[in-house]
């Protein structure tokens, strides 16, 4: 039988099956032996145990469109990474460690910024233009008011999107939100470290419509950059894109070089300072490692 996994805890993998319902599965020994770990989203293939129980053994998996270790998913359209505007106020390093991370995976990303509420207007807007040029589509958002909601709606629409982002920052009452039945736990803030509590322990694919899929994944607050040389780091920097072949040097990385034609663009304020101030921190990062 055919199913995608939905949910893991454990060692156990809950497989939808359409029709069939959901089956309470073990992953067998030949995925350890190659070194094989099923994920969620993952389509599989399954021994029936006891129909009665709904229990199986996962014995196949089918071929990925691609998968990300972290967040750990199979199979996604997309990803909707959600930060606060305010408590906690948003940490623009860790998010556009988790755009290098989609970009360089090929996944499409929607950035939303959530509880809108808690800024003026023009304070939401002066976060949402730092990463205008990102190549990301970026919304804010109000659980509290509805303000994004509807447009948050038809973004997910036909589509499996990770849901990601860092703890505390209302993930789940946003998937509350859109999907009522999910039932997520929603967390409170801790005010000692203003950092987000972590509600949801397990990724879990959540059905809004026919078509339509969430995986709620659990909240992060460090992000590892994904294995790659420091020159290679501008080519998922969207902003850099139009001004690539338009510096003085072949194979410029924009940092030290002489008339660079992105450092120039950011002093006009074509780039956002910002940003360019966290490529060159995660550049150095990068060339750090290789040190070692």
């Amino acid at each position: 039988m055919i199913g995608k996994i939905i949910k893991g805890i454990a060692g156990f993998y809950y497989v939808h099956t359409g029709n069939a319902g959901v089956y309470e599965c073990k992953a067998k020994g030949i995925f350890r032996n190659k070194k094989q770990k099923p994920l969620v989203g993952d389509n599989v293939e399954i021994d029936i145990i006891d129909e009665k129980e709904h229990t199986g053994n996962i014995i196949k998996l089918l071929p990925r469109n691609n998968e990300l270790i972290r967040p750990a998913v199979a199979n996604i359209d997309g990803a909707l990474i959600v930060f606060a505007s305010a408590s906690p106020a948003p940490n623009y390093t860790l998010l556009s460690r988790f755009l290098v991370l989609m970009s360089k995976n090929d996944i499409e990303t929607v950035i939303c910024f959530n509880k809108s509420d808690q800024l003026k207007v023009e304070e939401v807007e002066k976060i949402m233009a730092v990463f205008e040029g990102s190549g990301c589509k970026v919304i804010s958002t109000s659980v509290k008011t509805g303000e994004g909601i509807d447009n948050l709606k038809d973004i997910l629409v036909g589509k499996t999107t990770a849901l990601a982002g860092p703890s505390g920052v209302g993930k789940s009452s946003i998937l509350n939100y859109i999907f009522p039945n999910a039932n997520s736990q929603t967390g409170s803030i801790s005010e000692k470290i203003n950092r987000g509590k972590h509600t949801t322990r397990h990724t879990e694919i959540f059905s809004v419509d026919e078509d339509t899929y969430i995986m709620d994944t659990p909240g992060f607050t460090s992000l590892e950059l994904p294995e790659m040389e420091a020159d290679e780091l501008r080519y998922y920097f969207d902003e850099f894109a139009e001004y690539e072949g338009c510096c003085r040097f072949n194979g410029c990385v924009h940092v030290n070089e002489p008339d660079c034609a992105v450092k120039n663009a950011v002093v006009e304020g074509k780039i956002n300072s910002v940003r360019y101030s966290i490529y060159r921190e995660l550049y150095d990062e990068l060339k750090a490692k290789r040190k070692y």
